[in-house]
């Protein structure tokens, strides 16, 4: 039976330091992902890294607002990074599909049991769903706190056995992760309160941090499924995730 697997991607680790999409790092996570498909894991990836794609495209001659950035960034980033995704997967003779979403899809009802119909019938006919937030739309009260928590809903929603968080972070440590003396924290058992070792700053390039990271984790792990959260820079993450995970660094929430 196939294992079904969410990987998030972030958006600090799809961009560069200067902000623009790191179209060779993302080429090797589509590489992985190739890789886990034919190892029999179904995948379902949540990508951030449209907006910054967007703003990369355009310079506007006028001050734009939180909102209107969004709006008009996104719009033009979420075409370029699923024709992006489209090209590395097409190399491999994989299927890809959008699937833009908002906050209110996932309230019980019939467009929660549409957008889950609409999945299914993608995995089952070997369609890779590529999953964002539909943030030409979605403005404040409607927005997911960011693609952390959209992951951990889609992971819920699809009864996924691993959600995967890459970051530009190995995971959750003992104090600052720039500190020599804080330690990595390699596994969290049920009902572990980690809450004094996580940092409050948000993402350089996204909406998130690990407070978000480790309120989503803590949530999908309490449903029952295991999440692992790693940096989506190191080489090879996610094939040394699957094949030797103890010399593998990351932290993963155990569901037993």
């Amino acid at each position: 039976m196939k294992k079904r697997i969410v990987i998030k991607i972030g958006s600090n680790a799809l961009t560069r330091p200067d902000g623009r999409l790191d179209v060779t790092r993302m080429s090797a996570l589509v590489d992985q992902i190739a890789w886990l498909r034919g190892k029999d894991f179904e995948v379902i990836l949540v990508s951030s890294g449209a907006v910054a794609c967007g703003r990369r495209e355009l310079k506007v001659a006028h001050e734009l607002d939180s909102v209107e950035q969004r709006q008009l960034f996104s719009a033009l980033g979420q075409a370029k990074l699923i024709g992006l995704y489209y090209d590395l997967f097409r190399e491999y003779h994989i299927h890809v599909g959008q699937v833009l979403t908002m906050k209110e899809n996932f309230e019980p009802g019939e467009q929660y049991r549409n957008q889950q119909a609409c999945m299914q019938v993608m995995l089952e006919n070997g369609v890779l769903p590529i999953v964002n937030e539909n943030d030409t739309v979605s403005v404040t009260e409607l927005m997911f706190t960011d693609n952390d928590e959209l992951s951990g809903l889609i992971a819920q929603m699809m009864q996924a056995d691993t959600l995967v968080l890459l970051s530009n972070i190995d995971g959750i440590y003992t104090g600052h992760p720039d500190d020599p003396s804080s330690q990595l924290i390699h596994e969290v058992a049920p009902d572990t309160d980690l809450s004094q070792y996580i940092q409050t700053e948000k993402s350089s390039a996204g909406r998130g941090g690990m407070q978000s990271k480790y309120a989503t984790a803590s949530k999908v792990q309490a449903a029952g499924i295991q999440v692992i959260i790693a940096n989506g820079k190191r080489e090879n993450i996610l094939v040394d995730l699957m094949e030797q995970p103890s010399t593998t660094p990351h932290t993963i929430f155990k569901t037993c």
